[in-house]
């Protein structure tokens, strides 16, 4: 089933088109990566998503419903939480999380007893004592305290050390078990890569790629490491070697992943002595996008 489906979304400021022809698609259950550098037009689709701006075209649609003309409706079902939360200065970490939960309608106070001991949080202090940090830990534990169908995630992670990260996707694991989806929008790629089914990849507001990240490692490089017993010859020669370095008795280069059994096959010529092969990471797959490219845009 699917919870959030974009068509062909624009938006234009003035002349500027900040989003050209967005579509996406998060089905129930789903954990997706929504990546790009910054500027390509990831916070617009997801203020266009919240219903906090309305689109130039397309449709966008969460449970069936318009984003923009049954926004409240769709309030009720989703927790976000943005890159850079700002908190009513005032009021207790505690009292904002209890009142962004019964806005939701839940009142689960052991979850959100767990999630402030987990986040390491002090619920009695006031907002404007928060670091950058547990000012996102209030918006995390709000979110995750709360009983919603959709988490939209922008930047979440941003202030937080890396232990409070782990926490983090223990808790968007949480969610993806109980059947809950989840949009998150990162620029931490090993955070992506460890749980996301699906990444879409953005640039100067277009989706470039979407797929799992097996259907998207037919873009990277595999790099090798190899020791032979005789020197290697002819392997600038092959196709799909890239980047090869000398290091002492070492050879040090990359393989498109698409041409690595015909590399392996040349290298087997001249008696491997030692080969280490390190796996491409999401990383590698987003900087061959991006290398030799400009990115313009709107965040």
């Amino acid at each position: 089933m699917t919870v959030l489906k974009v068509d062909n979304l624009t938006k234009r400021f003035g002349k500027f088109t900040a989003l050209d022809g967005v579509n996406l698609e998060v089905k129930e259950g789903e954990v997706f990566g929504f990546i790009g550098p910054n500027g390509a037009g990831k916070s617009t689709t997801i203020r266009v998503l919240l219903g906090i701006i309305k689109a130039t075209g397309g449709q966008v649609r969460i449970f069936s419903k318009d984003a923009w003309a049954e926004a409240v409706e769709i309030h009720k079902r989703i927790a976000y939480v943005p890159g850079d939360v700002n908190l009513w200065p005032n009021l207790t970490g505690g009292e904002v999380i209890d009142l962004f939960v019964k806005l939701r309608g839940g009142n689960n106070q052991s979850r959100r007893e767990e999630l402030i001991r987990k986040f390491d949080l002090d619920p009695t202090r006031k907002c404007r004592t928060y670091s950058k940090g547990n000012r996102q830990k209030v918006a995390l534990v709000s979110a995750f305290s709360s009983d919603a169908d959709l988490y939209i995630l922008d930047e979440p992670t941003s202030g937080l050390d890396p232990l409070m990260e782990q926490v983090f996707q223990e808790c968007v694991k949480d969610a993806k078990k109980a059947g809950k989806s989840v949009l998150l929008s990162s620029h931490i790629l090993s955070e992506v890569e460890k749980l996301c089914d699906r990444v879409g990849i953005i640039r100067q507001g277009k989706i470039i790629e979407t797929g799992s990240l097996s259907e998207l490692r037919h873009l990277t490089r595999t790099n090798l490491l190899v020791e032979t017993k005789q020197p290697l010859t002819s392997l600038n020669e092959l196709k799909g070697v890239h980047d090869i370095e000398e290091r002492d008795k070492d050879l040090s280069f990359q393989v498109d992943t698409e041409e690595l059994d015909s590399v392996i096959k040349h290298l087997t010529q001249f008696g491997i002595v030692k080969l280490e092969s390190t796996p491409p990471t999401l990383e590698d797959l987003f900087m061959r996008h991006y290398e030799s490219k400009g990115a313009g845009g709107v965040s």
